[in-house]
């Protein structure tokens, strides 16, 4: 289990590091874009797991970058909400 989160953090890294270029931001222009510290990108982009989710959602956000969950029972949870 150990082994898939340092994969899926090191996808994180990888995306995140290619949108920041693309979008041709350096590490500071995109943490005052996203409102958090320069430190918090470079942590991300390094594969630090101990970043917390709202900070690297508001990454994400300023980089347009969405994530999608998926699991073999979301169809469950999406007829549920859709009864509410």
């Amino acid at each position: 289990m150990a082994g898939n989160n340092i994969d899926f953090t090191k996808e994180i890294a990888r995306a995140v590091k290619f949108h920041r270029t693309k979008s041709g931001l350096n590490q500071k222009q995109l943490a005052d874009l996203a409102d958090v510290g320069k430190t918090a990108v470079f942590d991300i982009e390094k594969g630090k797991e101990s970043v917390r989710l709202n900070t690297l959602l508001k990454v994400f956000k300023a980089l347009n970058i969405k994530m999608k969950l998926e699991s073999p029972l979301m169809h469950l949870m999406e007829n549920e909400n859709e009864k509410s």
